[in-house]
């Protein structure tokens, strides 16, 4: 009898083209249409302060949260890729887009994540077996149960932690 194994190997999921969604697929709204855009969302360390504001204003009015309250996990994706990518554009290493549970059954390096963590698509390095949660901390910013003040903050600790020339900033 044959018996075919199949490997449980890392799965990618590159979220690149979620991440451009963030000024691709704007609302009609004023605000929306005047800051989210290609120029001011350019995958640069500057361009958060977009994506702050923009969070604010989802957190802080009636409109915002009641998107926020029917299309969280689209709101976690997009915004998620944006800053992650901005991250892995920043410290330029070998950090890849890989769906959560593949990584979590191939590395030691979410031993430490909390089992009630959402099985988000991540950032791992296969060289440096260390994972970036980027779109976790998102969802856990917008629910308002985040250790960060600013996904700004959450973003320069990030590329602080995994960039090698500390001239960044």
């Amino acid at each position: 009898m044959f018996v075919y194994f199949r490997s449980k190997g890392l799965v990618k999921d590159n979220l690149k083209g979620i991440a451009k969604l963030m000024y691709e697929d704007v609302s009609e709204e004023e605000w929306d249409q005047e800051n989210l855009t290609k120029r001011n969302l350019d995958f640069t360390i500057e361009s958060i302060q977009y994506i702050d504001l923009y969070t604010k204003k989802l957190m802080k009015t009636e409109k915002g949260t009641v998107l926020l309250n029917e299309a969280l996990d689209n709101m976690v994706n997009r915004i998620g890729a944006y800053i992650g990518e901005v991250i892995k554009r920043t410290i330029n290493q070998d950090f890849t887009w890989y769906e959560f549970n593949s990584v979590y059954h191939h590395s030691k390096s979410l031993a430490c994540v909390a089992e009630t963590t959402r099985p988000y698509t991540l950032l791992y390095s296969k060289k440096k077996d260390r994972a970036i949660l980027p779109l976790n901390v998102v969802e856990q910013y917008l629910k308002g149960d985040s250790e960060y003040t600013s996904l700004q903050e959450y973003v320069e600790k990030m590329i602080r932690a995994y960039y090698n020339d500390k001239t960044v900033f």
